[in-house]
Formats: structure tokens, sequence, C-alpha cells
């Protein structure tokens, strides 16, 4: 990889993209391929200057800031990746907000063998957009409502009330079993870990994070139960763990599941088609405007794959009734 010397002095003015972020990391993201040592020694000297002035790396920049850069050397840029532009399906969008609903199978970033992901993807969709990013992330195998931010002011506000509760986040699952009661609260202490195959797993133990799910029951059959879960924390595979862990996982979970069950719910069924993705929707989400602070509640419709298998169940006590 080679050197470019950027010979002269970059001026830049900061927009609302930029607006609110430590200038180090306005930087590090503004000249990749420089060593982050070198960022920091030219703030620490003064070469780098806001408005004329010296400032130290946890200054958060101004719109309308102007900021002078010195002469660096940036890694020459690797060709970029081709990815696949896309729109999802909108729930709602404004001047700082876009909610989407995100499809089963599709990760909502690239990274750990997936080339790219929902944001890369709507990010190409616009490459107008001069900010774009995830609030919260969703499972791969999971649908339904995805909040990204299109300024940073309504990042940070939305990461301010997810830090303090002030989010209502609420899934519909399918488990395996017959759920008894129709509210429990699930506290169990979740540790993430990697197996001697490379993959992140989370486990119940004493000594993980605080993790507190809501769930509440919706429908009940012979061999299944559908709940509505409320995150009350936001910790990696939570749901999926503390189901798990009760002894009634979700149905066509591939990583805490029941597989053998999973194989036979995922074979078509009589006047029907079998269950072949996990059954974990993000139906609704219930927030402030970061902006204007109205209070929002956005939900999903459950996907037609979803809603037909839960279809077939009733259709089985039907029959069942009727015989």
């Amino acid at each position: 990889m080679n050197d470019l010397r950027k010979e002269s002095v970059i001026w830049t003015e900061i927009d609302e993209g930029s607006c609110d972020q430590r200038i180090d990391n306005y930087l590090c993201k503004l000249l990749k391929g420089v060593p982050k040592s070198h960022i920091y020694r030219i703030l620490r000297s003064g070469e780098v200057r806001v408005n004329k002035k010296r400032v130290d790396q946890t200054y958060r920049m101004q719109l309308g800031d102007l900021v002078r850069i010195p002469p660096v050397r940036v890694a020459e840029a690797s060709p970029k990746k081709y990815v696949v532009a896309a729109e999802f399906p909108i729930l709602y969008e404004d001047d700082a907000l876009l909610v989407v609903d995100k499809p089963a199978g599709v990760a909502v970033h690239g990274g750990s063998g997936v080339s790219f992901g929902v944001i890369e993807q709507l990010r190409s969709a616009r490459p107008d957009a001069k900010f774009l990013e995830l609030v919260h992330r969703l499972d791969r195998e999971t649908s339904g409502v995805l909040l990204l931010a299109k300024k940073r002011s309504a990042l940070t506000g939305l990461h301010e009330q997810m830090r303090e509760g002030k989010t209502d986040k609420r899934y519909l699952c399918l488990v395996l079993g017959q759920w008894k009661n129709a509210i429990q609260h699930v506290r169990l202490p979740l540790h993430k870990m990697v197996n001697d195959e490379g993959e992140k797993r989370v486990t119940v133990r004493e000594d993980g994070q605080t993790a507190h799910t809501v769930f509440a029951l919706q429908r009940a059959w012979a061999d299944f139960s559908l709940l509505e879960a409320q995150l009350k924390t936001g910790r990696t595979h939570q749901i999926r763990v503390h189901l798990a862990h009760l002894t009634f996982p979700i149905a066509g979970d591939d990583k805490y599941g029941d597989f053998s069950r999973n194989k036979e719910i995922a074979r078509p069924r009589l006047n029907g088609q079998g269950l072949k993705r996990m059954f974990l929707h993000a139906h609704a989400i219930a927030f402030t405007h970061p902006i204007t602070q109205e209070p929002l509640r956005l939900m999903a419709a459950l996907p037609k794959e979803l809603q037909k298998f839960i279809d077939q169940l009733d259709g089985a006590v039907t029959k069942s009734n009727q015989h």
C-alpha cells in the first residue's frame, strides 16, 4: 500500500452530519489510513485548529466550525467493495429519523463473514445522505422494527433514552411448550464468550451482565406459545438465551433452540408450509422523538411466513375440534 502525501493544508467546515462529534473521532474517520497516534500528536501539537484556536481531543464540534488540518500521510484508498443498493419497507421517516421493517436473513451491518448489511445497502441507495447510522441492532434472523438516525443529534438523543431505559422495545416470539404465566419477569445474568469454533455464544452465568426481560403470554396451543417479550435491558441474544434457559426455546432458533424439533417444524405441513426461520420479530418500539419531543410508537406487522404458521396452528386446532 503506497503512502500519498497531502501536500497542502485541508480546510473543512462542519455540517450537521458531523455536529456534536468529538474531533479525534472525526479526524480518524476523515484521515483513513493515518495511525491514531499521529492524529493525537497533531492535536497535541496544535497543528489542528478549530476557528483558528487550539483544541484537545475531547472537543465536540459545532455546526459551522472551520477546521484546519495540516499536511499528513494517508494510506492509498483500497478499492471499494460493491454494495447492492437497497431500500427497505419504511415505517417512519423525517429529517432526523428513518425507521424500517428489516426482513429476516439480512444482517444489519457487514462483518464476520457478511460483506454488507442493511446500513451499507441504505447508504448505497442514498448517496446524498450526509449522515446515516444504526441506532440499535437486530440479529440477522430477527425481522422487524429497526431505527436509524439521519442526524448525529438524533443518534445521541436516542442512545441517551436507551441508556436511561426510556425506550420500550417489544418482540413477538413463538416458543416450544406450554407457557404458564400471563406475565413473567425474567432476571438472569448473561455472559458472552467465544466457543472452540470461534463462534460467539451467550450463556446464563452468575458473573454475567444484568439482563431483564418481561414476557406476556399472547396465545397458546398444545405444543407452542406465542409470547410478547419486553426488553428492560438490551443484551446480545437476551430473549433467545433467557427462553432457552427456561426450557422454552424459540421455534426455529438454530443457535440456542431444540434442533430436532426445528427440523420437524420446518417440514411442510398438510395444506401448508413449515417454519424455516426463527420465530422472533421486533414488532413495536416506543420512544420520544429526539428532536421534536413527540411521543412515537411504531409497529411492524408479523411477516407473512410467520403469520401463515400461526394460521396453520389455528387450523390444526379447528380440525381436531371438528373430529
